[in-house]
C-alpha cells in the first residue's frame, strides 16, 4: 500500500513538472513545427465575406438589383439599360457559322450582341430568382 501511494504521488508531480517546464511564450510544437492554433472570429464572421461587404457599402445585392429591374415595363429600354447598369454589356464576336451558347448564369447574358435577345436572357434569369422578402 505504501509503495502504491509513493508511485502515485511520484507520477503526480511529474506531470505536474512537465506541464509548466515549456515555455508560456513559445507556442506549442508538432514535431518540429509550430501548432497552429484558430483564434475565434466573433463579429469578424459577419462583416467579412459577400453579404458582410454589401451590407457594410449598403449596395444591395444583384438578385435585389436584378427584381428592381423587373417593375420597369417589359421590353423596354429602360429595363436593358437598368440590367446593363448591373452587368455592363461586353458582346463577343460569333465564329463564323457557330450558333451562340445558350447563357449558362445571368452575368453571361452581356456577351449577347442583340439587345432583344440580351433583354430576354436577362428577364429568364430575373423571373427565376424567388422572390426576396422586403426588409
Amino acid at each position: 500500500m505504501r509503495t502504491m501511494v509513493v508511485m502515485v504521488a511520484l507520477l503526480a508531480s511529474s506531470a505536474a513538472l512537465a506541464q509548466s517546464a515549456g515555455t508560456p511564450s513559445s507556442p506549442p510544437m508538432v514535431g518540429d513545427r509550430p501548432l497552429v492554433q484558430i483564434k475565434p472570429r466573433g463579429d469578424k464572421m459577419a462583416t467579412s465575406e459577400g453579404a458582410g461587404k454589401q451590407a457594410k457599402s449598403g449596395k444591395p445585392s444583384v438578385a435585389s438589383q436584378l427584381q428592381a429591374c423587373l417593375e420597369i415595363e417589359d421590353g423596354s429600354k429602360e429595363r436593358l439599360d437598368c440590367y446593363d447598369a448591373i452587368f455592363p454589356p461586353k458582346p463577343k464576336a460569333p465564329k463564323k457559322g457557330a450558333k451562340p451558347a445558350a447563357a449558362k448564369a445571368v452575368a453571361e447574358c452581356r456577351f449577347t450582341k442583340e439587345q432583344d435577345e440580351r433583354l430576354a436572357c436577362y428577364n429568364g434569369f430575373a423571373d427565376a430568382i424567388p422572390k426576396l422578402p422586403k426588409t
